[in-house]
């Protein structure tokens, strides 16, 4: 039995509208995954950075591969006692010094950071390697961040400072709360 030239050519164009949906789902299906691993806000400034999608995703990707190499880890009973007494002075120390307490907290959380096992220079590749697992807190950091440098210059009002800190607060309570690998165990 043999096929004739229409039912050949038939074959080959479901085949290829086929192939063509697979590949339109597998982009779809990506793009979707890294849309929630990322947050949506962290997906459109990547894409906004990059402008292309092409382009913006391969970024992502790549954050999480250098991500997956990093000796990540939450912080020790001990560490987590420092870093909540730290937090506690600079939050008092608002009133009377917004500036240094800002630059404080700024200070603090890079540090904690640092423990945790998010190293990199400077801001932008901690920023990065923060939104791989925690893309929800990291636009805290980001937004503290733009307020203290605006703040360096002498541009930003108390109220922006505060604002800062509460940026700041929320991540610092996002990192300092995750269990210590020992007290997840124990559990």
């Amino acid at each position: 039995m043999q096929l004739d030239t229409v039912t050949i050519v038939s074959i080959l164009a479901l085949l290829l509208v086929a192939a063509i949906i697979l590949w339109f789902l597998y982009h779809l299906r990506r793009t979707t995954a890294l849309r929630d691993r990322f947050g949506k806000e962290e997906y459109q400034r990547t894409l906004e950075t990059h402008g292309a999608r092409r382009k913006a995703e391969a970024s992502l990707l790549a954050r999480e591969k250098r991500v997956a190499g990093l000796d990540l880890r939450p912080l020790d009973p001990e560490e987590r006692q420092r870093f909540g007494r730290e937090w506690t002075q600079v939050r008092s120390s608002f009133l009377d010094d917004p500036e240094n307490a800002v630059t404080r907290a700024s200070a603090l959380l890079d540090a904690m950071l640092a423990a945790r096992g998010y190293l990199g220079d400077g801001f932008d590749a901690r920023y990065e390697a923060l939104t791989v697992d925690h893309g929800d807190s990291a636009r805290h950091y980001l937004a503290g961040h733009e307020i203290a440098q605006r703040q360096a210059r002498g541009q930003a009002s108390t109220e922006e400072m505060r604002q800062a800190l509460i940026h700041y607060e929320a991540l610092f309570e996002r990192l300092a709360r995750e269990p210590a690998p020992a007290e997840v165990e124990a559990a």
